[in-house]
């Protein structure tokens, strides 16, 4: 598992071992990171149910100003640092504007991480990540996005990208989906959503 594009590309990430993680696969976040194109440079992103951290260290090697990512799994969570020194030293950057926080994204306050170092901090994510385990998606999602319509009430424009399974429809109220990548029963998919409210009439 590395590094799919930009300045730290190739870079291999370590995960943990056992079943704890289930990381977003190399042509998964290609293909992600392929359609948000120019949107990422600049942007502070969320990372959440971060796994490994693959998508948001993939963010910061196409040149995302800063981030945080947020893993309950505590051996998940010593990848995280460790990836990210790795991402970090392949990019002559220091980890100013970073965090990685040991919580349970499911109740973490969302309004508290924009905290933090650096050009971003203090602001809301322009892009978040959410990769949670499966077989828990539809009991959680309800929950989240609403909390994530507040997070991101100052940034109408920023997009949820959510990977799930393809026999799982999501449609959060008050959501828009703009895409969605792969498709097949039990085959990760990947959505965009955006808030609906900030669409133009």
């Amino acid at each position: 598992m590395r590094i799919s594009g930009g300045v730290a590309r190739g870079i291999p990430l370590v995960v943990p071992k056992g079943d704890a993680v289930r990381p977003a696969t190399d042509g998964m976040r290609q293909a992600v990171f392929s359609s948000l194109g120019a949107r990422v440079a600049g942007a502070r992103f969320l990372d959440l149910f971060a796994g490994s951290g693959a998508y948001g260290l993939e963010a910061l090697s196409r040149g995302a100003a800063a981030g945080i990512f947020v893993e309950k799994n505590a051996k998940a969570v010593a990848c995280v640092r460790q990836n990210l020194a790795a991402v970090c030293k392949s990019l002559g950057r220091a980890t100013d504007g970073l965090e990685v926080l040991q919580a349970d994204a499911r109740t973490v306050p969302l309004r508290a991480l924009p905290a933090g170092s650096g050009p971003a901090g203090g602001a809301a994510p322009d892009l978040v990540f959410i990769d949670p385990p499966y077989d828990i998606i539809t009991a959680i999602a309800p929950a989240l996005f609403a909390r994530l319509a507040e997070t991101l009430a100052a940034k109408p424009d920023a997009l949820v990208v959510f990977e799930a399974p393809g026999e799982i429809e999501l449609a959060p109220a008050g959501w828009t989906l703009l895409k969605r990548l792969g498709q097949g029963a039990r085959q990760p998919t990947v959505c965009f959503f955006r808030r609906a409210e900030s669409r133009p009439a």
